[in-house]
């Protein structure tokens, strides 16, 4: 049976997306019971986290990196924008969208933290 979720739990779930890892940061820190909050808000740091740092990472490497940042990046800015609309769309759906990797991540880091 599937678990029913606040109208107050979904406008928080998904705004852990609404700025990235610092929403998602803040919402770790606020919330320490709500099991659905935290999820979503804990899949955000991952997520957009890495992004971040694959993106600075790429800015500081030498010749290489400047040319896929330059290549690859608007590809990487587009997929990241609409994986940012769905997460915010299933988390306001009341959903526990669990992404490949990250989500499993996600709810291991979560445990490590009980």
């Amino acid at each position: 049976m599937a678990e029913t979720v606040s109208s107050d739990e979904k406008m928080k779930g998904a705004a852990a997306y609404l700025f990235g890892p610092i929403t998602g940061i803040i919402f770790l820190l606020l919330e320490k019971k709500n099991e659905y909050i935290r999820f979503h808000a804990m899949q955000s740091t991952l997520l957009f986290g890495t992004i971040f740092l694959l993106n600075v990472v790429l800015g500081i490497v030498p010749v290489l990196g400047w040319i896929i940042a330059l290549v690859i990046s608007p590809l990487v800015g587009l997929i990241t924008f609409i994986l940012w609309l769905v997460l915010l769309w299933k988390a306001f759906s009341g959903e526990k969208y669990k992404l490949p990797y990250f989500g499993n991540l996600a709810e291991k880091q979560l445990a490590k933290l009980k």
